[in-house]
C-alpha cells in the first residue's frame, strides 16, 4: 500500500459516520435559513429591480468574482433562457477591455457578498459615468458596491454553512435564490410561456415535447395500414404485417375512419376460439377509435396512449379522413417518450 493510500485509509477510519450526517444536516439547515431570511427581508427594492430590468432596451450584464462569478454565470443562463437577454462579463477582464461590451442601454447586476471586491470596485465609477443602471446583490449594506448601486438587493446571511465560516456556502445559495426570484418574476411579467422556453431549448426533452407535432413523426401515405370494412380477416392480417404498425385502420371508400384493429384485439379474438377465416374487418374492428389531428403535439399522442393503455393512434384531417398513424415506437424514436 502506498503512503498516500495508507494516509487516506487512516483518515477514513477516523471519520465518524454520525458526524458526516450531522454536518450535512447542519449545512442544509443553515442554507435553508438563509433563503428564509431572504424571503422575510424582501422589500420594494426587489420590485424596483424587476421594473428596471423590464425597462432595459439592451441586455442585462451580470458580473461577479470567484464563487459569486460562478453564481453570476448561472443567473445569466437562467435569465437568458426565460426571456431576458443577458450575458456574463468577468470584472477582471472588464478592466482590460471587456467593459467596452457594456452599453448605456444595458443594466448591470453586480454580485459580491462583501461588496468590496477590488475588481468590481475598479469599474464601478466607469459604469456610473456611462449612466448604466446598477443592481447590487450583496450582503454589505454599507459597502462600496452598495453605495454605487442604484438598487440594492440584500443577500446577506447570518453565517456560512462552512464550519470555519469561511467558504462561501450559504451566501452563494442566497445569491442563487435571489437570481431565481428575479428570473421568475421577470418571466411572469413578460408573459413567458412553456413554448417560449422550449424554443430556447430545442435540443432538450422539454423542447421535444413542446415543439414536436404529430405530423413530424407520424407515418403517412402508403405506410399507413388500412382496409375496407368488407376486407377478409386474411387481408386484414396481411395489411397489418406489411405495414408493421401493430394495428390497421378500417376506412370507408372516402377514407373516413370507421374503426381500428390491433395486435391486442387479435390476441383477445383468438382466446374466444372464433373461426377467424369467416370474419370480416368490420366484424372484428373496434369502432370509433381514439384519433388525433396532425397538428397536435406528439406529447398529446403519448398522453392519449398512456391514458387509454393503447399503443397506436390514427391521425385524421378536418373531415375525419385518415391521413396518418403513430405508435409508441415512433414516439420513442423521436425521444418524445
Amino acid at each position: 500500500m502506498t503512503q498516500h493510500h495508507a494516509h487516506t485509509a487512516s483518515l477514513a477510519a477516523l471519520v465518524d459516520d454520525q458526524r458526516i450526517l450531522q454536518l450535512a444536516h447542519d449545512t442544509l439547515e443553515i442554507e435553508a435559513d438563509a433563503v428564509r431570511h431572504l424571503r422575510s427581508g424582501l422589500s420594494p427594492s426587489f420590485v424596483q429591480a424587476v421594473h428596471a430590468i423590464l425597462n432595459v432596451t439592451g441586455r442585462v450584464v451580470v458580473m461577479g468574482m470567484g464563487k459569486s462569478g460562478h453564481v453570476g454565470r448561472k443567473i445569466t443562463a437562467t435569465l437568458a433562457s426565460t426571456g431576458t437577454p443577458a450575458m456574463f462579463v468577468h470584472p477582471a477582464e472588464a478592466s482590460h477591455g471587456d467593459l467596452g461590451m457594456v452599453k448605456d442601454t444595458d443594466l448591470v447586476i453586480a454580485i459580491s457578498n462583501s461588496g468590496e471586491s477590488d475588481e468590481l470596485a475598479a469599474i464601478l465609477p466607469v459604469l456610473k459615468r456611462q449612466g448604466v443602471p446598477l443592481v447590487a446583490l450583496t450582503g454589505g449594506a454599507q459597502s462600496t458596491l452598495a453605495h454605487h448601486a442604484d438598487i440594492v438587493l440584500n443577500t446577506g446571511v447570518l453565517k456560512e454553512a462552512c464550519p470555519l465560516n469561511l467558504a462561501p456556502t450559504a451566501s452563494t445559495t442566497a445569491q442563487m435564490a435571489m437570481g431565481d426570484a428575479l428570473a421568475v418574476a421577470l418571466l411572469e411579467a413578460r408573459g413567458f410561456k412553456a413554448e417560449d422556453f422550449a424554443r430556447s431549448h430545442p435540443g432538450g426533452s422539454l423542447g421535444r415535447r413542446l415543439l414536436t407535432h404529430v405530423s413530424d413523426v407520424m407515418r403517412s401515405g402508403h405506410d399507413v395500414p388500412s382496409v375496407l370494412p368488407t376486407a377478409s380477416f386474411s387481408d386484414l392480417m396481411r395489411e397489418m404485417s406489411a405495414k408493421g404498425l401493430g394495428a390497421s385502420a378500417i376506412v370507408d371508400a372516402n377514407q373516413h375512419v370507421l374503426g381500428i384493429f390491433t395486435d391486442g384485439d387479435l390476441r383477445r379474438l383468438i382466446e374466444t376460439g372464433a373461426d377467424l377465416r369467416q370474419l370480416t374487418a368490420q366484424q372484428v374492428m373496434h369502432a370509433n377509435p381514439r384519433t388525433l389531428r396532425a397538428n397536435a403535439l406528439a406529447a398529446e399522442a403519448a398522453e392519449l396512449m398512456e391514458l387509454y393503455r393503447i399503443t397506436s393512434v390514427l391521425v385524421v384531417d378536418k373531415q375525419g379522413a385518415l391521413c396518418g398513424a403513430i405508435n409508441t415506437n415512433d414516439l420513442m424514436r423521436a425521444k418524445v417518450i
